[in-house]
């Protein structure tokens, strides 16, 4: 006969285990999740795995754990039984089993606050799912997240126990003995000594709880901490390892500044509602149909030179200022992209044609400008005066992505102020922190008077920083 219990069952300890894990499940996530079961079935586990990701997951960092989640949910033989049926596995018969659950709910129609008094027993004793939503009812779950020590594991679960009524349980079926015996005889003890090593269990189960969200403690402050040393962290220090992760950490955030953008543009289209209009349009006919007026937003239509330097001192910092560059090409209209060392070459069409990756294979690989000269900022300015200047107008932002270290060259920082004074705005986003701009062969001191604002990019958080500050100011 076929269990028609079976598939909520099976989907109720599925959505336990991934809270277990540590993730956030919501009721309209377990009618989802199946929803995906009955569709999919439970022979194709690595579907249903994908499935339920996109339904639970809120960073890529959770994919380990919900990847361990799974294997622990099927490396079970098959779904738990619950209390009666255990009972019954060990031996007791139906008549057995059925004397102890009318005495227990003789015991819930006697007493006052009764029937909660034994439901909370019989959670207790039934463990598994049901133990899971007596710890999440009781508030236990938000007390067992604040542990953040080995040496607290002992005082938490001492404190679980309190509140799940661990030994208030053990006094009742001390109880419930001496009813049994004389229902049961030998019988008796041995159901209720059964229904200790169940209470014994569920202790077991809350300490083993209380380790678990130890461990998941401690995974996620290491990895914060990973994150932040990525954030934090000088470019130049980064491994080889570290760069790929702030590699894909800068074309993350490139992404979301492409979706805010498709919003703004959205939004543009449609109009901001103005109520002045719709209130005038509405008097005239009653407010019958209701049509809102909107005002059209006017946008400047602005424009972008980017200039980069990829020169073997700023190395560390230009492969992540060049996948900013080739996200400028579709935040900003008409865009221009230039890189150089002591050559200028414009690389809009480059970025325009084809990937990011294939853009900067044909940087780094010296096709576009030579990388064995020296930086000569001086010479690459007057190089943009000299062909380019007539594209700057009052709609140019201009933004120089380079250290200034000029190599003792000329500096021309006059001609930096030239193109400032027919720009709307000239960004310097410099790798090097600001004291620095006056040592050595370092021409900021001289640069930044003629900037609009000179931000620094010593790491991924200020990457992300001057990204934001470019973006908002077109």
């Amino acid at each position: 006969m076929v269990d028609a219990h079976a598939l909520p069952r099976l989907v109720d300890e599925l959505a336990w285990t991934l809270r277990r894990a540590g993730f956030v499940i919501a009721p309209s996530q377990v009618i989802d999740l199946a929803r995906v079961v009955e569709a999919l079935g439970w022979q194709d586990r690595l579907a249903l795995q994908e499935a339920t990701a996109a339904l639970v997951l809120r960073s890529p960092r959770e994919r380990p754990r919900l990847d361990e989640a799974f294997a622990s949910f099927f490396a079970r033989p098959g779904p738990s039984r619950d209390l009666w049926a255990r009972l019954g596995a060990l031996g007791f018969t139906d008549g057995e089993v059925g004397s102890l659950r009318e005495l227990l709910e003789g015991v819930a129609q006697r007493e006052r606050e009764g029937h909660e008094q034994v439901d909370r027993l019989v959670a207790l004793l039934a463990g598994g799912t049901e133990l899971d939503r007596l710890l999440c009812l009781a508030g236990v779950r938000l007390e067992i997240d604040r542990i953040r020590s080995p040496l607290q594991v002992g005082f938490f679960t001492q404190r679980a126990s309190r509140t799940l009524g661990l030994a208030a349980a053990r006094e009742r079926l001390a109880g419930l003995r001496l009813q049994l015996r004389e229902a049961l005889g030998e019988r008796g003890d041995a159901l209720v000594d059964a229904l200790e090593g169940e209470l014994d269990r569920a202790a077991d189960a809350l300490r083993a709880q209380v380790q678990h969200a130890l461990g998941s403690r401690a995974e996620d402050d290491r990895a914060e901490g990973a994150a932040r040393r990525l954030e934090e962290a000088s470019f130049a220090s980064l491994t080889d390892t570290e760069r790929e992760e702030v590699c894909r950490a800068v074309r993350a955030f490139v992404d979301r500044l492409r979706g805010a953008e498709r919003v703004r543009t959205r939004h543009a289209r449609r109009g901001r509602l103005d109520p002045g209009r719709t209130m005038r349009t509405l008097a005239r006919t009653g407010g019958v149909p209701f049509r809102p007026a909107r005002r059209r937003r006017r946008r400047d239509r602005p424009r972008i030179i980017l200039l980069c330097d990829v020169s073997e001192s700023v190395r560390a910092v230009s492969r992540f200022m060049l996948e900013l560059v080739h996200a400028a090409h579709e935040l900003f209209d008409r865009t221009r992209s230039f890189v150089f060392v002591s050559e200028l070459s414009e690389t809009t069409a480059l970025f325009e044609r084809g990937p990011a990756k294939a853009a900067l294979a044909a940087i780094g690989g010296g096709e576009i400008v030579p990388l064995h000269a020296n930086s000569n900022y001086g010479r690459v300015l007057r190089a943009f005066e000299a062909r380019h200047l007539p594209a700057v107008d009052r709609r140019t932002t201009v933004v120089v992505l380079g250290d200034g270290r000029t190599n003792y060259h000329d500096a021309s920082e006059q001609t930096l102020g030239r193109i400032r004074a027919r720009a709307r705005a000239v960004y310097w986003l410099c790798p090097e922190p600001r004291r620095d701009g006056s040592t050595g062969d370092s021409a900021m001191s001289r640069y930044e008077p003629h900037c609009t604002r000179v931000l620094e990019v010593t790491c991924a958080g200020e990457l992300e920083a001057a990204a934001r500050t470019l973006a908002r100011s077109r």
